[in-house]
């Protein structure tokens, strides 16, 4: 979505794509790379995957946006060294964690993420995921290629239902708040939210309730992660979290595997007690031993709920937005500072 309201005349700086050279062919399509040009002083040099050699070095001394995504080296003093000119990083995908570094903050150099857009095929993913997980489907389909009868099974898996469902979201980030949005479409449900830094009067607008996670977890259907990976929540849900949770309840993780102590939650899985829908682990894969694989209550996905395919252009799209924004001296709307990436994802 383009900026609102009047956009005074723009001013086109020098700009370069730096991100790997598939994912420049996948997230700049024709009118995205219009638009691009548009808006930025290019040269023959529209895009590249590194800030190494020298004739890269040479063409982009005077280069006053990166437009950055997936496979972008990170931003050390060295290279920056070498972009003297640079005064913002416009990220086209979601954390810049990988991308950043002290050097680049230091310089006082503006960045910003499409980690807002990116939230929505997430929040999607995983109120798709409590849904299915609520009817227990996804044990059920393993039951059905197992044994064949899953459907005599039915009444071993506790409630089949997502009418009265209780849903606790660890974290009410930019995904967790959508997610406790969405789920409203479900009768009568109730969602309990836990982030040590949530306004409540925010929690309470978007449908949930903040509560502590000692609070939560005994009374949950299910339970979805929403935290970013810092080390406060490292291994936030572990033996004791899961013990809490009711028999039958679902642990369904989207946000970082670092988050769940996983020996905790195959030993409680192994007992059929708990079911889990997990896209992220630590490590990621999972070691080809773990029992985890081979559990019905157990769904495993190689980290696909946030972007892909056409989705990324959404986050495009956005970096392209806050570009419009630079080239015209207007405030930046997605920015990123070092402060918030100590409590973001």
């Amino acid at each position: 979505m383009t900026p609102a309201g009047p956009v005074p005349p723009l001013r086109r700086p020098r700009a370069l794509a730096l991100m790997a050279d598939d994912v420049f062919d996948q997230q700049m399509d024709g009118p995205r790379l219009d638009r691009f040009a548009r808006l930025a002083a290019l040269t023959d040099l529209v895009h590249t995957d590194t800030l190494d050699s020298p004739q890269v070095r040479e063409a982009a001394r005077d280069v006053e946006v990166l437009l950055t995504s997936w496979g972008a080296p990170r931003l050390t003093a060295a290279r920056l060294d070498h972009l003297p000119a640079l005064r913002a990083v416009l990220h086209c995908a979601g954390s810049v964690r990988p991308h950043v570094s002290d050097a680049l903050w230091e310089r006082g150099i503006q960045v910003t993420t499409a980690a807002d857009v990116n939230a929505v095929p997430v929040a999607e993913f995983t109120v798709a995921a409590i849904v299915l997980a609520s009817k227990k489907v996804f044990t059920l389909g393993a039951l059905a290629r197992q044994h064949r009868d899953a459907q005599s099974r039915r009444d071993t898996l506790g409630p089949l239902s997502t009418f009265g469902l209780t849903v606790g979201v660890v974290g009410f980030s930019r995904i967790g708040r959508r997610v406790v949005e969405r789920l409203q479409m479900l009768d009568e449900c109730t969602c309990l939210v836990v982030d040590p830094y949530a306004d409540p009067a925010e929690v309470a607008a978007a449908g949930g309730t903040l509560v502590s996670l000692e609070q939560m977890l005994g009374r949950v259907d299910v339970l979805s992660l929403h935290a970013p990976s810092v080390p406060a929540t490292d291994r936030m849900i572990g033996a004791a979290e899961l013990a809490a949770l009711p028999d039958h309840a679902t642990l369904v993780n989207t946000a970082r595997g670092s988050l769940v102590d996983h020996d905790a939650l195959a030993a409680e899985c192994l007992t059929g007690r708990l079911h889990a829908v997990l896209d992220v682990t630590d490590p990621e894969p999972l070691p080809a031993t773990s029992p985890l694989y081979g559990l019905p209550n157990v769904m495993l996905t190689p980290h696909v709920a946030g972007s892909l395919g056409s989705e990324t252009l959404r986050m495009t799209t956005s970096a392209l937005d806050q570009l419009e924004l630079y080239a015209a001296g207007l405030p930046l709307t997605a920015t990123m500072t070092r402060e918030l990436l100590e409590v973001s994802a």
